[in-house]
């Protein structure tokens, strides 16, 4: 081999195996990141685009608990309603019109790869800012959304990152979608349709522990809802989860903070989750009284509910529930 071709090799040498590999790869990173970004883009001008979106609805941030800055758990207050007020339009809001059949505050742990409901009975005595003590569910009639995460925030002492208002109705849509639902009763297991559980989930006035056990079952519908919806044959069939999505952005309101990038990283996030990571549970009480004006209530225990929240708040909840569970109201396989 001549000097003059060891020089030129050795100037000009062929791209390596690695190299050529790299290059690939990162051919296919880019197109991956185009495909994921025109596939968010159509996400957002076909379905969850058409969520309705509540503008302003955070209080003044000198009235909101500080944000932890260890935790990385996000915590969604969810608002429902058995058809008597619009939650795919919150413009059909009016002082003094409305009030709010469920409340739940979720929260998912990227941490424990977890998610948590607690639902806080509509009759909870509360303090409502700027009125005084009312029960909770007043919060909405007095002042909308904002005053509501403004209540539940100084009741919990948990930050709300975001707000959902949904419509019972949804859940009727879904579960005819979904084929109907099985949920475990004392009278047996009974796999209902939309109306049939709609029904099922408003009674209390026949029930021995009224509204307490009319939000066990509210819980147990949307356990059931959620367990069918992470079922294989649904999750496996991009055709039945994009009209499921359809169906919940259909009557669904959320603050404006909530984008679809933001909801398809959650989505992203929360991939691993199964009905056995999911638990329900209600907010502590001492059970029912009577205000001093005369009307029944829900008397909040706050020597349990303080101590619950603030493992809720700092993302250690799984750990709390190892250590406490047995002192916090869960959700029970059969409910009445």
């Amino acid at each position: 081999m001549s000097a003059a071709y060891e020089l030129q090799s050795a100037e000009d040498p062929k791209p390596s195996t690695a190299k050529r590999a790299l290059k690939v790869l990162l051919i296919v990173a880019l197109l991956m990141v185009v495909a994921l970004g025109a596939f968010v883009f159509w996400l957002h001008a076909t379905t969850i685009g058409q969520i309705e979106t509540v503008p302003e609805v955070f209080p003044e941030e000198t009235s909101r608990p500080a944000a932890e800055p260890e935790s990385t758990a996000v915590n969604v207050l969810i608002l429902g309603s058995d058809s008597r007020i619009s939650a795919g339009d919150p413009s059909q809001w009016e002082a003094g019109a409305q009030r709010t059949d469920t409340m739940m505050l979720a929260q998912f742990s990227k941490k424990n790869n977890t998610v948590s409901f607690m639902s806080i009975p509509r009759d909870s005595w509360v303090n409502i800012p700027g009125y005084g003590e009312a029960k909770i569910n007043a919060a909405y009639s007095y002042g909308g959304p904002k005053l509501t995460i403004q209540t539940v925030e100084e009741l919990t002492g948990v930050r709300i990152d975001h707000f959902a208002l949904v419509d019972f109705t949804t859940f009727t849509r879904l579960t005819d979608q979904l084929g109907g639902v099985t949920i475990a009763t004392v009278d047996g297991e009974k796999t209902m349709g939309g109306e049939e559980a709609l029904r099922f989930v408003r009674e209390r006035y026949s029930l021995a522990g009224g509204d307490f056990d009319r939000v066990k079952r509210q819980q147990a519908w949307v356990r059931a809802v959620i367990s069918k919806a992470l079922s294989r044959e649904v999750l496996t069939s991009p055709t039945t989860a994009l009209e499921l999505l359809e169906t919940v952005s259909a009557d669904m309101a959320t603050d404006a903070d909530l984008t679809t990038v933001k909801m398809v990283n959650y989505a992203f996030e929360a991939r691993g989750i199964r009905p056995q990571n999911i638990t329900f549970m209600t907010s502590p009480s001492s059970g029912t009284g009577t205000s001093a004006d005369g009307q029944s209530i829900v008397v909040v225990d706050h020597s349990r509910l303080d101590p619950l929240m603030k493992a809720w708040k700092t993302d250690d909840l799984a750990q709390y529930m190892e250590k406490h569970g047995s002192e916090i109201t869960g959700l029970p396989q059969v409910v009445d």
